[in-house]
């Protein structure tokens, strides 16, 4: 008779757990992070409300910070995100709801991230900072500063409309549903001959590690050298302070110099002019190390980071701080497993 594989057995999840790959990412993470220290901040700043009228209890904040770090690391929707928490045994297994009867739902993960909203997602950016930190991963060899514009879904508004929304007010004939989709914040720009209606994210890399130091979000019509006061790191063990040619500004550099930095700035050549060799050698010095925050910006792409589908600045900021805070999750995982030297 044929033989056939036994598709049957009554702990086959158990045999399947016992062949789970070490190298998973999940795992690392679980094992070198503090989620409960997280959970901790989160309570801290945004308390869980009360309820009186019974119900359901709420899944623990430790157990729905996991679920938006996965849902972020792994760019989902909250629908999404509630159909993986079902299918898949590592998002059961790093949320800790294996043997848990429910799984958040997606309405569930959307009332926790208004929970949090966006003070607290800064002060979990500086958490994670710090437990990187206190692995030997501190800020060193010189920092690098860099913006790019993040996107959101572009509004159509009439020029009648546009004069009273130009001043961060909406017309009083629109509806409350209306006032809910209409993002009065975000602004246009021009780069390299394209249109973006958005914001502009900056952030602060060390070189060493390109762990994300500090981010600012603005409107994206404002010039990167308005965020650049709020991107320095003075924590970094190197003066050394590397920028595009988007920073070019004499008062900055000297600004930075007042502050003990060293600007690695690179220049525009004169108007008119050819470059000459010596600027141009400059500048090629330069960009071997400030094209490191490139790939930062890539890694935050296939996060979907790069577009978001939110309105308003408070959400894009809670948004893209948590991005930055998932990336340095990401980041901490590679460099330990990569066996990179922490000093």
């Amino acid at each position: 008779a044929e033989r056939t594989m036994n598709l049957f057995d009554l702990f086959a999840h158990e045999c399947r757990a016992k062949r789970i790959d070490q190298k998973d990412p999940l795992l690392a993470l679980d094992e070198l992070i503090d989620f409960q220290q997280l959970a901790d901040v989160v309570e801290a700043i945004a308390p869980r409300k009360q309820s009186d009228k019974g119900g359901r209890p709420p899944y623990p904040t430790e157990i729905m910070l996991r679920v938006i770090i996965l849902k972020r690391l792994n760019n989902l929707s909250n629908d999404q995100m509630e159909f993986m928490l079902n299918d898949r045994m590592s998002f059961q297994r790093f949320t800790k709801l294996t043997h848990s009867p429910n799984i958040p739902d997606a309405n569930t993960i959307w009332v926790f991230e208004e929970r949090i909203g966006e003070q607290t997602a800064k002060a979990l950016f500086a958490a994670v900072e710090r437990q990187i930190n206190e692995h030997g991963y501190s800020a060193r060899k010189g920092q690098i500063v860099d913006a790019t514009i993040v996107p959101v879904p572009k509004q159509r508004i009439r020029s009648k409309e546009k004069e009273i929304t130009d001043q961060k007010a909406m017309p009083i004939e629109w509806t409350a549903h209306k006032r809910a989709q209409k993002d009065i914040d975000a602004s246009w720009t021009s780069k390299h001959g394209k249109h973006y209606f958005g914001y502009k994210l900056g952030i602060n890399v060390d070189v060493r590690c390109k762990v994300i130091r500090a981010i600012d979000l603005t409107t994206a019509k404002d010039h990167d050298l308005n965020q650049l006061e709020s991107l320095i790191d003075m924590n970094n063990s190197n003066p050394d302070f590397f920028a595009d040619k988007g920073y070019a500004s004499q008062e900055k550099e000297q600004a930075l110099a007042a502050k003990g930095l060293n600007p690695r700035v690179q220049h525009k050549k004169a108007k008119g002019k050819p470059m000459g060799k010596q600027l141009a050698k400059r500048n090629k010095t330069i960009s071997k190390t400030r094209s490191r925050v490139e790939h930062v910006f890539g890694s935050i792409e296939q996060m979907g980071g790069k577009c978001i589908r939110v309105i308003g600045q408070k959400r894009a900021n809670f948004v893209m701080t948590m991005m930055a805070t998932v990336y340095n999750l990401k980041r901490f995982v590679f460099l330990q497993r990569s066996g990179f030297k922490p000093i």
